[in-house]
C-alpha cells in the first residue's frame, strides 16, 4: 500500500500554503540531518543518464522548478529525492510579503493549483546565506529572479542586475523570470523592446563579472504560455541576439480552456495538468523554430514517465515538476527515472 495518499489526505485538510510550509519545513529538516539525507537518497535515488546542457553535467533530466523553494530553505533536503537539479526563487533584491492571502489554491480533480503569490520571500540576502551550504557535488543549482513588486518597470532592470552579480558565484545557472503573471506589469518584460533592453545588459555585466579563464555562468530565460506566434518569434530574436543559454517552457497561465468550476475564476496563474499541452506546444515551437540550436527545459503539467518523454520528443533537454510532486508524492523521480530505463 503506497504511504503518500494517505498523507496528502491529511494534508489537504489543511490550507494549502500552510500545508505547503510545513512539509517544506520537514524536508529542510531532513537536509539539515545527516543521517536522514542520506537514507533518503538510499531511498529515492536511483541511476541514471547523465544530462549535457548549458555546459552543465545533470546528473539526470528532471528538476525542481521554481516556487517550490522561494527562499532556499529546503533544497538540501529536497535534493535527497533524486532531483538532477533544483531551481530556488524567485528571488527579488528585498523582502516583500508577496500578494494577500489566501493566495493558493487547489483543483484536486484536474491535479491543478492556482496561486496568485506575487514572489513573496526574504530577499537576495537571506537566500544567498541559505545557498553558501554544502552540497551534493552532483547537484545543479539554479537560481530563478525577478523584480520587486514597487520597482518599476522602467527601472526594472537594476533589479535585476544586482540579483545577478549577487549570485553569480554560487549559482550554477540563473533563470531571468519576466513571466509570471503575479507580479503587475512583469509580463511586459517579455515585449521586444523592454526584453532586447534587459539581455544586454544581463549579458554585458556577466561578461564583465566574469573571468576570461573560467565558466560563463549560463543565463536563462522563462517564457509565458501564454505567448502569441508573433510575441513568442519576437522574444526567441531577442534571447538569440543576446546570446542567452536557452528557456524554460513554461511558466504558469492565465488560460482556464475547458475549465468551468467555480475556484477556477480566482485570479492567478494555473499550473499542472492542465497546463502540459499548452507547455509542450510551445516547447515544439521553440525548439523548430530556432532549429533545435536553443537549449529547452520543458515544465508545465508533467507527472509521468510519459509526459517527460513526450516533453524530450518534443525538443526539451531538461525537464521540471512542480505541481506533480504535490499530487504524486516524494517518490515522482524515482519512479519517473525508473519507467524511463525501461
Amino acid at each position: 500500500m503506497k504511504i503518500y495518499p494517505l498523507f496528502r489526505a491529511l494534508l489537504f485538510r489543511l490550507d494549502p500554503e500552510r500545508a505547503h510550509q510545513l512539509t517544506l519545513s520537514a524536508v529542510r529538516l531532513a537536509g539539515d540531518i545527516r543521517p536522514v539525507g542520506t537514507l533518503l537518497r538510499i531511498i529515492y535515488q536511483v541511476p541514471a543518464r547523465p544530462v549535457q546542457a548549458f555546459g552543465l553535467r545533470f546528473s539526470n533530466p528532471i528538476g525542481l522548478a521554481a516556487g517550490y523553494d522561494k527562499d532556499g530553505l529546503g533544497w538540501r533536503g529536497l535534493a535527497s529525492l533524486g532531483f538532477g537539479h533544483i531551481e530556488v526563487g524567485t528571488v527579488t533584491p528585498k523582502p516583500q510579503p508577496g500578494n494577500p492571502q489566501p493566495r493558493l489554491f487547489r483543483l484536486p480533480d484536474e491535479k491543478a493549483l492556482i496561486n496568485r503569490m506575487g514572489f513573496p520571500g526574504r530577499g537576495a540576502e537571506f537566500v544567498k546565506q541559505q545557498l553558501s551550504r554544502p552540497r551534493q557535488k552532483s547537484l545543479v543549482l539554479g537560481v530563478n529572479i525577478g523584480k520587486n513588486k514597487d520597482t518599476p518597470l522602467e527601472t526594472a532592470v537594476e533589479d535585476y542586475l544586482f540579483l545577478l552579480k549577487v549570485f553569480i558565484e554560487q549559482a550554477d545557472y540563473l533563470t531571468i523570470n519576466v513571466s509570471s503573471p503575479n507580479t503587475v506589469g512583469l509580463r511586459q518584460l517579455q515585449e521586444k523592446q523592454a526584453l532586447d533592453h534587459l539581455l544586454q545588459q544581463l549579458y554585458l555585466e556577466r561578461d564583465k563579472l566574469t573571468q576570461p579563464a573560467t565558466h560563463k555562468v549560463p543565463v536563462i530565460v522563462k517564457l509565458s504560455p501564454d505567448l502569441t506566434d508573433a510575441q513568442l518569434d519576437d522574444a526567441l530574436d531577442v534571447i538569440l541576439a543576446n546570446r542567452m543559454d536557452g528557456v524554460i517552457a513554461t511558466n504558469t497561465t492565465l488560460s482556464r480552456d475547458g475549465m468551468s468550476t467555480p475556484i477556477t475564476r480566482e485570479e492567478g496563474g494555473l499550473s499542472g495538468k492542465p497546463l502540459f499541452e499548452r507547455s509542450l506546444a510551445m516547447v515544439k515551437k521553440i525548439y523548430l523554430r530556432t532549429s533545435g540550436k536553443l537549449p529547452v527545459i520543458g515544465v508545465g503539467g508533467i507527472a509521468d514517465a510519459a509526459g517527460v518523454q513526450r516533453m524530450m520528443d518534443a525538443g526539451a533537454i531538461l525537464v521540471q515538476l512542480y505541481t506533480g510532486l504535490v499530487y504524486e508524492g516524494p517518490g515522482l523521480v524515482k519512479s519517473i527515472l525508473q519507467e524511463l530505463r525501461k
